[in-house]
């Protein structure tokens, strides 16, 4: 696993490209001391009887991870903290409206038969 940093201004982290399995993300975000809120987008393709469990994880030090709350395009005053369980190929945005965080990781679970490819936008 890879802690990307952003190098200036706005930027893009890739999280995981064509990632199959259960586990973290192949790499995580480090935004370093930027507050401004960010993004991820999660695609999705999908076999045979597709599920996968996601939870967007932040942390301030790098080691203690914890569930950031996101909101969706269409609903952005709705907060959740919840896992997302994606059964569909689908593309999605997440907000990330909070700014208690410096990393940013995706932790994958119950995956059966799901590639995911995510980006954060910080």
């Amino acid at each position: 696993m890879a802690i990307i940093g952003m190098s200036g201004g706005e930027g893009s982290v890739n999280l995981s490209t064509a990632q199959t399995g259960n586990g973290d993300s192949t790499n995580i975000a480090f935004r370093g001391s930027r507050t401004t809120p960010g993004a991820v987008v999660i695609t999705s393709a999908i076999g045979a009887t597709p599920t996968v469990t996601v939870n967007i994880l932040g942390s301030v030090d790098g080691t203690n991870f914890y569930n950031v709350p996101y909101t969706l395009v269409g609903s952005p005053e709705t907060v959740v903290y919840t896992a997302i369980v994606i059964t569909t190929a689908v593309t999605t945005t997440y907000l990330l409206p909070s700014r208690q965080w410096r990393y940013l990781k995706l932790a994958y679970s119950a995956n059966t038969n799901v590639t995911l490819t995510a980006d954060a936008y910080l």
